[in-house]
């Protein structure tokens, strides 16, 4: 019995050993240098076993590349071309973009989908959508980010930052006082209410009500632990069979949640005909669901109640954590750059009076230079998207020095946005927080193709203009009252969290805020 035991072990550990290794020749066979993979986990095993943050491991495979255009990396199977040069990335990204439409189909949706299947909203999303479908989404979805549509949203945005900040003077008096702050829940309590109002249509302020249910269920949803870690790993490595054997990978009650929130809302707003200036209102006047003047020119889009309820969902998932974190990094390199913080007050100081007591206007924040070169140093030093992917959806052939590299119809490349932003080759002193890389007279000296926080190409994000009005608000606000200093869990030197996808530093975003006054 032992030895037949023994037998049917060794043949299993064959099999499997044989099924993990299957692509292990993959850029072999190219004659592309790569990254030598480990049994199943690839390059990526460092993440997996909470040894390494990914920033730092893609930061760490980019400078293993060297000077090669093109360098192979595994992410547990799947082999990765991980693009290393900035023409390529202009290539690929705006001149052959028709051979590259797609993002990896990750979440293993298709056509034959149960449209009432609400269990992977992610899959419906646009990010996820592909070809003709994510074409027309993307164009139905773009009129809600338009310079006019910010102008507009900044006024709720700008009554949400006030509260934020009035929640930190606990007196009636309205006096600040000084506190340390726990950057990661205030700022999302913030992200939260803005796209309560602005996606979902609710009015909720998680300063005042912290346990209120839209801020808890999107806190479940946006937290990955070890174990969410490793039913993501699982999902991806088995995703063909993800329609025989059902694994939710996000929250089930937190799903449901979101789902009953936006269908009650469509049904409501249908039977009072109730117009309101938000997500939910555009993807319901596109799919023909209320008759306006807009409906009666335009093509009715057939889209499944799962479809409107993932781009909402996506949208918050988002917009709850990724702003955040930006908010978060922001508040961190201040405190560690007191000339840059003073700079910045000093521009802060200057707009409080020039507004002359009036409300701040987006005209006003627009007009912030410094604030926007700041900003845009903390997306170049830590970018949300540490990196991009693409399919290839028609074969295509590159010539680079004097090397023929061909890319199959169904290869996968990266754009590896973390290594570029911290390659010394294009920005000097990379590990430097430099804000003047983004002045007038610099800004021109960045090579086009090596900054891309929010993507490339026509697949870019389409909330980037959220992303950053919110962000200027509040640090605006919090600047205006309070300088930031060192808490006592605050990192410093920043080191990151080992903990999966997620960029944290290791004891969490803490502040000290310390009245100006």
């Amino acid at each position: 019995m032992l030895l037949e035991f023994v037998a049917l072990l060794g043949i299993a550990f064959a099999l499997f050993y044989r099924w993990a290794t299957a692509n292990n020749e993959f850029f072999k066979e190219k004659g592309i240098p790569f990254a030598k993979p480990k049994l199943y986990f690839g390059n990526m095993a460092q993440m997996f076993l909470r040894q390494k943050a990914m920033f730092d491991i893609v930061c760490d495979l980019y400078n293993k590349g060297g000077s090669n255009k093109v360098f192979g990396i595994f992410e547990q199977r799947q082999p990765l071309m991980m693009i290393r040069d900035p023409d390529l990335l202009r290539q690929i990204t705006i001149k052959d973009f028709d051979h590259f439409i797609n993002h990896r189909n990750l979440f293993g949706t298709g056509t034959d989908d149960n449209p009432h299947d609400m269990s992977n909203l992610f899959g419906s999303s646009l990010f996820s959508m592909r070809d003709a479908r994510w074409k027309d989404m993307r164009s139905t979805l773009s009129p809600a980010f338009t310079g006019l549509k910010m102008r507009q949203m900044f006024q709720l945005m700008n009554q949400v930052a006030k509260e934020a900040v009035d929640c930190l003077k606990p007196d009636q008096q309205g006096s600040v006082q000084e506190t340390e702050l726990d950057m990661k829940d205030y700022c999302t309590r913030f992200t939260n209410d803005v796209i309560a109002s602005t996606a979902f249509g609710l009015q909720v302020n998680s300063f005042k009500e912290r346990d209120n249910d839209f801020y808890s269920m999107g806190k479940k949803l946006t937290t990955f632990g070890f174990l969410q870690n490793i039913k993501f790993m699982l999902f991806f490595a088995l995703k063909s069979l993800q329609k025989y054997i059902k694994v939710d990978l996000f929250d089930k009650k937190s799903t449901e949640y979101f789902v009953r929130l936006v269908l009650d809302a469509m049904k409501y707003r249908q039977e009072h005909n109730i117009i309101r200036p938000d997500m939910i209102n555009m993807l319901m006047e596109a799919r023909g669901l209320f008759q306006t003047e807009k409906t009666k020119t335009t093509v009715i889009r057939e889209w499944s109640d799962r479809d409107i309820v993932a781009q909402c969902f996506v949208f918050f998932f988002a917009g709850f954590e990724t702003s955040a974190v930006l908010m978060c990094f922001t508040a961190q390199e201040l405190m560690e750059n007191e000339d840059v913080q003073q700079k910045l007050y000093e521009e802060v100081q200057q707009v409080d009076i020039d507004l002359d007591g009036k409300e701040l206007s987006y005209e006003a924040i627009m007009g912030m230079k410094y604030l926007d070169q700041v900003v845009s140093e903390v997306l170049r030093k830590w970018p949300a998207a540490i990196a991009i992917d693409r399919e290839c959806n028609k074969d295509i052939t590159y010539e680079l020095d004097g090397q023929t590299i061909e890319i199959k119809k169904g290869d996968y490349i990266w754009l590896p946005t973390c290594g570029f932003h911290r390659d010394p080759k294009y920005f000097e002193n990379p590990n430097k927080f430099d804000p003047e890389r983004f002045s007038e007279d610099n800004k021109a000296n960045i090579q086009p193709f090596t900054y891309y926080p929010f993507g490339l190409g026509q697949r870019n994000c389409i909330g980037s203009r959220f992303a950053l009005l919110e962000a200027k608000a509040v640090i605006y606000y919090l600047l205006k009252d309070y300088r930031f200093a060192p808490a006592k869990k605050s990192c410093i030197p920043m080191e990151l969290a080992s903990n999966g996808f997620q960029l944290t530093p290791k004891s969490g975003f803490w502040v000290k805020l310390v009245p100006r006054n």
